[in-house]
Protein backbone atom coordinates (compact mmCIF):
# COMPACT_ATOMS: atom_id res chain seq x y z
CA UNK A 1 0.00 0.00 0.00
CA UNK A 2 1.61 3.40 -0.94
CA UNK A 3 1.54 6.61 1.23
CA UNK A 4 0.34 9.64 0.87
CA UNK A 5 1.57 12.93 1.32
CA UNK A 6 -0.97 15.11 3.75
CA UNK A 7 -2.06 17.24 0.56
CA UNK A 8 -2.65 14.50 -1.64
CA UNK A 9 -4.74 12.68 1.28
CA UNK A 10 -6.63 16.05 2.06
CA UNK A 11 -7.64 16.06 -2.18
CA UNK A 12 -10.61 14.01 -1.93
CA UNK A 13 -11.14 10.41 -2.89
CA UNK A 14 -11.89 11.64 -6.77
CA UNK A 15 -9.68 10.74 -9.29
CA UNK A 16 -11.16 13.30 -12.06
CA UNK A 17 -10.51 16.01 -9.20
CA UNK A 18 -7.35 14.89 -8.29
CA UNK A 19 -6.12 14.51 -12.64
CA UNK A 20 -7.77 18.31 -13.18
CA UNK A 21 -5.81 19.66 -10.15
CA UNK A 22 -2.71 18.87 -12.02
CA UNK A 23 -3.58 19.85 -16.02
CA UNK A 24 -7.28 21.07 -15.46
CA UNK A 25 -6.80 24.47 -17.56
CA UNK A 26 -6.89 25.23 -21.11
CA UNK A 27 -3.38 26.35 -21.64
CA UNK A 28 -1.64 23.70 -19.71
CA UNK A 29 -3.61 21.18 -22.11
CA UNK A 30 -2.59 23.51 -25.01
CA UNK A 31 1.18 23.54 -23.81
CA UNK A 32 0.97 19.65 -23.61
CA UNK A 33 -0.62 19.45 -26.70
CA UNK A 34 2.25 21.82 -28.33
CA UNK A 35 5.26 19.69 -26.26
CA UNK A 36 4.29 16.72 -27.80
CA UNK A 37 3.82 18.25 -31.51
CA UNK A 38 7.77 19.19 -31.34
CA UNK A 39 7.69 22.77 -29.94
CA UNK A 40 9.52 22.45 -26.89
CA UNK A 41 10.92 25.90 -26.38
CA UNK A 42 9.12 28.93 -24.68
CA UNK A 43 9.59 30.79 -27.44
CA UNK A 44 8.21 28.32 -29.79
CA UNK A 45 5.12 27.32 -27.17
CA UNK A 46 4.71 31.08 -26.94
CA UNK A 47 4.23 31.72 -30.67
CA UNK A 48 2.22 29.28 -31.04
CA UNK A 49 -0.49 29.95 -28.74
CA UNK A 50 -0.45 33.54 -28.53
CA UNK A 51 -0.51 33.06 -24.72
CA UNK A 52 1.15 36.23 -22.21
CA UNK A 53 4.47 35.04 -20.94
CA UNK A 54 3.60 35.51 -17.60
CA UNK A 55 0.82 32.88 -18.15
CA UNK A 56 2.93 30.62 -19.73
CA UNK A 57 6.00 30.57 -17.41
CA UNK A 58 3.01 29.97 -14.72
CA UNK A 59 1.99 26.87 -16.59
CA UNK A 60 5.32 25.57 -17.76
CA UNK A 61 5.98 25.88 -14.01
CA UNK A 62 2.97 24.55 -12.82
CA UNK A 63 3.35 21.48 -15.46
CA UNK A 64 7.00 20.49 -14.34
CA UNK A 65 6.10 20.95 -10.82
CA UNK A 66 3.29 18.13 -11.69
CA UNK A 67 5.77 16.03 -13.26
CA UNK A 68 4.08 16.20 -16.70
CA UNK A 69 7.16 17.82 -18.21
CA UNK A 70 10.41 18.52 -17.52
CA UNK A 71 13.30 21.12 -18.00
CA UNK A 72 16.44 20.51 -20.22
CA UNK A 73 18.93 22.87 -20.73
CA UNK A 74 20.37 22.96 -24.09
CA UNK A 75 22.37 26.22 -24.27
CA UNK A 76 24.23 27.36 -21.72
CA UNK A 77 25.26 31.26 -23.26
CA UNK A 78 22.71 32.34 -22.92
CA UNK A 79 21.09 29.78 -20.92
CA UNK A 80 18.23 28.61 -22.34
CA UNK A 81 15.52 25.54 -21.14
CA UNK A 82 13.47 23.55 -23.29
CA UNK A 83 10.51 21.35 -22.03
CA UNK A 84 10.13 17.40 -22.95
CA UNK A 85 7.05 15.37 -21.85
CA UNK A 86 7.54 12.89 -18.81
CA UNK A 87 5.96 9.46 -18.88
CA UNK A 88 2.80 11.32 -16.90
CA UNK A 89 2.78 13.51 -19.92
CA UNK A 90 2.79 11.25 -22.30
CA UNK A 91 0.15 9.11 -20.13
CA UNK A 92 -1.75 12.03 -20.72
CA UNK A 93 -1.54 11.86 -24.39
CA UNK A 94 -4.53 9.76 -25.13
CA UNK A 95 -7.05 12.11 -22.68
CA UNK A 96 -5.95 14.72 -25.10
CA UNK A 97 -6.47 13.23 -27.92
CA UNK A 98 -10.21 11.74 -26.42
CA UNK A 99 -10.72 15.44 -26.46
CA UNK A 100 -9.72 16.19 -29.63
CA UNK A 101 -12.07 13.78 -30.86
CA UNK A 102 -14.88 14.92 -28.66
CA UNK A 103 -14.46 18.24 -29.85
CA UNK A 104 -14.42 17.55 -33.58
CA UNK A 105 -18.15 15.29 -33.38
CA UNK A 106 -19.51 18.15 -31.06
CA UNK A 107 -18.03 21.61 -32.28
CA UNK A 108 -15.84 20.81 -35.48
CA UNK A 109 -17.45 23.06 -38.01
CA UNK A 110 -14.63 24.14 -40.54
CA UNK A 111 -11.00 22.96 -41.09
CA UNK A 112 -9.56 21.09 -38.74
CA UNK A 113 -6.27 19.66 -37.81
CA UNK A 114 -6.17 15.81 -37.32
CA UNK A 115 -3.84 13.10 -36.22
CA UNK A 116 -2.61 10.55 -38.81
CA UNK A 117 -1.03 7.00 -38.23
CA UNK A 118 2.39 7.58 -39.91
CA UNK A 119 2.77 4.09 -40.86
CA UNK A 120 -1.20 3.58 -42.48
CA UNK A 121 -2.16 7.32 -43.25
CA UNK A 122 -5.34 6.86 -41.87
CA UNK A 123 -6.57 9.04 -39.40
CA UNK A 124 -6.73 8.24 -35.89
CA UNK A 125 -10.07 7.88 -34.36
CA UNK A 126 -9.52 7.74 -30.58
CA UNK A 127 -12.05 5.77 -27.86
CA UNK A 128 -11.58 5.32 -24.62
CA UNK A 129 -12.41 1.55 -23.31
CA UNK A 130 -12.16 -0.21 -20.30
CA UNK A 131 -8.95 -2.29 -20.69
CA UNK A 132 -10.87 -5.64 -18.84
CA UNK A 133 -13.46 -6.06 -21.52
CA UNK A 134 -12.87 -3.73 -24.52
CA UNK A 135 -15.81 -2.03 -24.18
CA UNK A 136 -16.17 1.99 -25.07
CA UNK A 137 -16.83 3.64 -22.09
CA UNK A 138 -20.35 4.78 -21.84
CA UNK A 139 -21.55 1.81 -23.98
CA UNK A 140 -22.16 -0.24 -20.61
CA UNK A 141 -23.62 0.72 -17.19
CA UNK A 142 -21.34 1.70 -14.78
CA UNK A 143 -21.75 1.56 -10.98
CA UNK A 144 -19.71 4.20 -8.53
CA UNK A 145 -17.92 3.08 -5.51
CA UNK A 146 -16.58 5.33 -2.73
CA UNK A 147 -13.22 4.07 -0.89
CA UNK A 148 -13.86 2.41 2.85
Amino acid sequence: MSTMSEDENNLGTCPVDRGLMRVGDRWSMLVLRDIERGLTRYEQLRTSLGIAPNILSRRLSALTEAGLIAKRRYSQRPPRDEYLLTDAGRDFLPILMAIGAWGRKYNGAGALSRHLDAITGETVRPVVVDANTGAPIGSRPLRFEYPD
